[in-house]
């Protein structure tokens, strides 16, 4: 076993990894940017070093000081945990030429599964089947078009070099082709590096079942079942479970067994996963998506159904130890989901967030496990991946680890950031995922039923009790009766106390119940009902929700930005990076029309024209930094539209 390894990422993962490896009694080795000089996996780590600026391209990206990170610290091997470099073969090839074991497959297997094209060529001479899709690499935009038209319609836009679901274009309508392979062209070359596309059928209501496979370089090579990893937006797992509760004994053994011979078919060697597509009406129907040569951000719930910790056997695996285990003794006991919590905007169309964590309380505890780069005082920027933390719950049964997972949720507190974690709790009731009935757009069709509309009295009320509790005389002694927040005016009744607030409209609100303020709670009482929340400075949570109620002043917000936000203009919808800029001051712009395209967490968001108009202003360039509702563009409509709103 290794003396030193360097963890080459940040965040959850990184924590993770550092978990196991003092657990071996291995000194670890962290990095870290200028942004994250404080964060958890810094301070958690035997060592940390610093690797450069707060973008990934000038630190975690960077493979020359990541290797001078190593030779520093007399790091023996370095472990890159996912996203990053993780399936970078340059990297697993360039830690091995500086006398670095690298802890995953090697650099060839890298290369080769991670070519969406050459993967599927592979694996299908391999026998493994493979969703019917086009055929070579380097195709242009024609040929990507041409290879559509063939499938037929709806196709898969994918980028070749990148998982994730990056750069991933669902098309349903030939004429918007030309567009969708531009923008999938664009998002994969920023994320990957490589523009390389590939087109595939799509599947209508697919489930999307992963296999975990773990090889060892004496020849040995096991599956450790499956994962449920349906619940998915945008391409981006949400929900994953082990096992599934959609294939039987029969088909698991099928698929596994497929996906130990992808795994032979590259040389694999470590912990990977072979993703496959299954038509939700035929589970023995199940093709080959690609293999993601790195561990799982989902690899928890596999390590909770099988006993085994799955980066202790990726190190043992890269010392060179052999499995200590065959096929017929892996077992799958009881049921695991695992929910990630993300830094978004359920309610503003899952936009990201950003902020610092002013209060934060992770669940655990019998049959639950959070794994998590947070503590209070974490700044949540727009550089990185949006996931912050991911909460995991285990039962005998899935009925059980449902139940845990969301009473888990509804403990789960990250004030100063908003998070998903209302939302996926809200997930985990629906009628169609207690009942397992699952596929990979349910969440995208019923994301609207499970936000809110609006924000609950009882946030207002809570906001209000929180200042009236502020304005309320403190010590001992004699208190001036006008300096007592009742109302009381001469020669009249008491006047009604309110309170000028906004979460995202203002509204003037007035208290009306009872209340009991905290230091760290608010309790208010509402038609006889009592509702009890965590608080942190404006913000206030409860069951996995969170609201920034904001004191609102006119005369304030008059004086800003905001108050040119108006049908006319164009706002930031999140903190971000403007990335594209497609027009100028004078140009007219349709109804409609993309104008900007600001990215923020390796996500992008298309700013499109409100109305037909003149641009009549224009604040910013490819590679200005915004702000939330920054104003970043005025479009002056036509005459007719003005016209037509009278």
């Amino acid at each position: 076993m290794f003396d030193t390894v360097l963890v080459a990422n940040r965040g959850e993962i990184a924590v993770r990894v550092v978990r196991t490896l003092r657990a071996l009694g291995v000194r670890s080795v962290a990095v870290f940017s200028d942004a994250d000089a404080d964060a958890r996996h810094v301070r958690e780590a035997d060592t940390a070093v610093r690797i450069g600026p707060a973008p990934a391209a000038e630190s975690y990206l960077s493979v020359e000081r990541l290797l001078a990170a190593a030779a520093r610290t007399g790091a023996q091997a370095v472990h890159p945990g996912y996203g990053f470099l993780a399936e970078n073969a340059a990297f697993a090839k360039a830690c091995a030429e500086a006398g670095l074991v690298f802890i995953g497959p090697p650099a060839e297997a890298i290369s080769l599964m991670g070519d969406k094209i050459r993967a599927k060529e592979t694996v299908r001479a391999a026998g493994v089947p493979v969703v019917p899709g086009s055929d070579g690499s380097g195709l242009t935009d024609e040929q990507l078009a041409e290879a559509a038209h063939t499938i037929g319609m709806p196709v898969l836009l994918k980028p070749s070099a990148g998982g994730g679901g990056k750069g991933m274009r669902l098309v349903r309508e030939p004429e918007r082709l030309a567009e969708e392979i531009a923008a999938a062209r664009r998002e994969a070359r920023a994320s990957f590096g490589d523009d390389t596309l590939l087109v595939e059928r799509w599947i209508d209501r697919p489930r999307h079942i992963e296999i975990q496979v773990l090889a060892d370089s004496h020849g040995n090579v096991v599956h450790l079942g499956e994962r449920e990893c349906s619940l998915q937006r945008r391409h981006q797992k949400l929900i994953e479970e082990a096992p599934s509760v959609f294939l039987d004994e029969a088909t698991r053994a099928a698929m596994g067994e497929a996906a130990v011979q992808a795994a032979r078919s590259c040389g694999y060697r470590g912990a990977g996963t072979v993703e496959f597509i299954v038509p939700g009406n035929d589970p023995s129907a199940y093709y080959f998506m690609e293999m993601n040569t790195r561990l799982q951000v989902e690899h928890p719930v596999t390590e909770l159904v099988t006993g085994l910790d799955l980066v202790e056997w990726q190190l043992r695996v890269a010392a060179g130890e052999p499995l200590s285990f065959g096929q017929d003794d892996i077992t799958l006991t009881g049921h695991a989901v695992e929910a990630r919590i993300c830094a978004e905007d359920p309610a503003r169309g899952f936009l990201p967030s950003g902020g610092t964590v002013l209060a934060l309380h992770e669940p655990g505890g019998d049959g639950l496990r959070t794994d998590s780069g947070l503590s209070e005082g974490t700044e949540v920027g727009s550089l990185y991946d949006p996931m912050l933390s991911k909460v995991i719950a285990h039962g005998p049964d899935r009925a059980t680890a449902l139940r845990r997972l969301r009473a888990a949720l509804g403990e789960t507190v990250t004030l100063g950031v908003g998070t998903n974690a209302g939302f996926l709790r809200r997930l985990l009731a629906h009628p169609a995922v207690v009942a397992g009935e699952l596929d990979t757009g349910l969440v995208e069709r019923e994301a609207d039923g499970l936000i809110p509309e609006g924000v609950p009295e009882e946030v207002y009320e809570a906001a209000a009790a929180v200042r009236l509790d502020a304005l309320r005389p403190r010590g001992e002694g004699w208190t001036d009766p006008f300096s007592v927040p009742d109302g009381w005016r001469l020669g009249g009744e008491p006047a009604p106390l309110s309170f000028p607030l906004r979460v995202s409209e203002p509204v003037e609100y007035s208290p009306r119940g009872t209340h009991t303020v905290t230091e760290d709670r608010v309790s208010v009482v509402l038609d006889g009902v009592r509702h009890t929340f965590h608080r942190a400075a404006d913000w206030l949570g409860r069951d996995g929700d969170a609201w920034q109620v904001r004191d609102h002043d006119p005369v304030a917000a008059s004086l800003t930005g905001a108050a040119r936000a108006g049908t006319d203009s164009l706002t930031a919808p999140m903190p971000g990076t403007v990335t594209v800029v497609k027009v100028a001051v004078g140009d007219e712009v349709a109804a409609g029309q993309s104008l900007l395209v600001v990215e923020a967490m390796k996500m992008e968001h298309v700013i499109s024209a409100p109305h037909a108009g003149t641009v009549a202003e224009l604040d910013v360039t490819p590679g200005t930094t915004v702000v939330m509702d920054q104003v970043l563009a005025v479009i002056t409509p036509h005459e007719e539209h003005t016209e037509a709103e009278r």
